[in-house]
């Protein structure tokens, strides 16, 4: 059995991202009316509350991520005002009583560290690196560039340095570009807005969200609100820093390799349309992609593959096994036998939503995923005996409602 709770009336607007701690027992919330909210669960009672609220951007939130908890109490969010912030949870020392009668108590309060305004588009995602990476994280905008940043200055978190900026329609392969799954699609799509970050947040996201340009072939979005952006690390230290990245509107995901030592490559692409786009005579002639508006990489608790999974807005969920290379090589060398080479094919592909998919997500063991899609639903997947892909089951809005006003009047009924 499912079970679920419901926070009434969380934001003043709809709520774009919600993100666990590495605990699971606080949550940070962001939105459309540019606050980022924090709520702790009550174990007792099972219900959330609100223990802090601030304005963090001066537009839409987009994004909003933790960074381990060996770090501090850190929180990053992205926005439309094409910003990244770094904040921080401090402890602040509350008045004594007036009459002198009681000891002054501590409160905590939550600190802006860094603002990071390299990006010459609206961020749309921002993801702290695993840990044993040290305090570093990613950023995406629409356009088109992945960012990493790495904090110089850990106590203080005020000096983060921009190490890699990466164009991700342009990035070199670590392979040559056959006809297969590294095939990709270089369409650009719009990467600024005309109106000044002075102006109403209306006006910006409204630019944003409705800049157009020539399409490039019929059915494919033209439209910066038809594409998608989102990243996802990889949790597993063994095969160093690697990424997934999709950008645009091509429906593509990249794995992008990071190293000390030398520029990024792209190792893979995950591309659902790669045989179609390989049998056509042209670009015209091609099939209709659908921007990936979500990536999730699995952790890998021992197993030989990864697991990545997609989230499109044709409502696509779609679960790809992708195969380190065979050897256990230096995968800073690059190689071209097949042996040596990264693969993926597609396992499960599931259009139950039938409507835009806007997030997935899995469980801490990489077993069990979740998506979210505007057709008001989250859906749960599991794998069966076999390794099938089947759905576990599914909650929406109404069944929460339901849930609450039975836990309410089970209540009233013990009182």
């Amino acid at each position: 059995m499912i079970q679920s709770g419901l926070i009434e009336s969380a934001h003043n607007d709809l709520v774009t991202d919600a993100s666990y701690d590495f605990y699971g027992l606080r949550l940070a919330t962001c939105s459309l009316d540019q606050r980022i909210k924090i709520w702790r669960l009550d174990e007792t009672t099972g219900t959330w509350d609100a223990d802090d609220d601030w304005k963090a951007h001066d537009a839409a939130v987009s994004k909003v991520h933790w960074a381990h908890p060996e770090f501090g109490s850190i929180v990053a969010s992205s926005s439309f005002d094409r910003t990244v912030k770094v904040w921080e949870e401090t402890s602040v020392e509350a008045d004594p009583q007036p009459n002198g009668s009681g000891p002054s108590s501590a409160t905590s309060r939550w600190v802006e560290r860094a603002t990071l305004v390299d990006a010459k588009g609206t961020v749309r995602a921002v993801e702290f690196a695993p840990r044993h990476f040290g305090l570093k994280l990613a950023s995406i905008a629409s356009d088109n560039y992945l960012r990493i940043y790495e904090c110089l200055e850990q106590p203080s978190l005020t000096t983060w340095q921009l190490s890699e900026e990466i164009d991700v329609h342009a990035i070199p392969s670590s392979t040559p570009p056959p006809t297969s799954l590294s095939h990709t699609l270089a369409q650009s799509t719009p990467t600024q807005t005309h109106s000044s970050l002075e102006g109403p947040n209306a006006s910006l996201v409204a630019t944003a969200l409705q800049q157009s340009q020539p399409p490039s072939r019929p059915g494919m979005g033209n439209r910066e609100a038809d594409g998608g952006w989102c990243i996802s690390w990889c949790k597993d230290k063994y095969w160093g820093e690697l990424i997934a990245a999709g950008a645009g509107v091509s429906g593509v995901v990249k794995i992008i390799q990071i190293s000390p030592t030398r520029r990024p490559v792209a190792l893979l692409a995950l591309d659902p349309y790669a045989s179609e786009r390989s049998g056509a005579s042209s670009e015209a002639e091609g099939p209709t992609a659908y921007a990936v508006t979500s990536v999730s990489w699995a952790p890998s608790c021992g197993r030989s593959y990864h697991l990545i999974a997609t989230g499109s807005r044709d409502g696509r969920v779609r679960i790809w096994k992708v195969k380190p290379p065979a050897q256990t090589i230096d995968i800073s060398m690059g190689t071209d036998d097949d042996e040596e080479r990264w693969s993926a094919h597609i396992v499960a592909d599931f259009d139950d939503h039938k409507l835009a998919v806007g997030r997935v997500e899995w469980n801490i063991t990489g077993t069990v995923l979740s998506s979210a899609g505007n057709d008001g639903r989250v859906r749960l997947w599991k794998a069966t005996v076999g390794n099938v892909w089947r759905a576990a089951g599914h909650l929406s809005v109404e069944q929460a409602e339901e849930s609450r006003a039975d836990v309410e009047m089970d209540n009233a009924v013990a009182d």
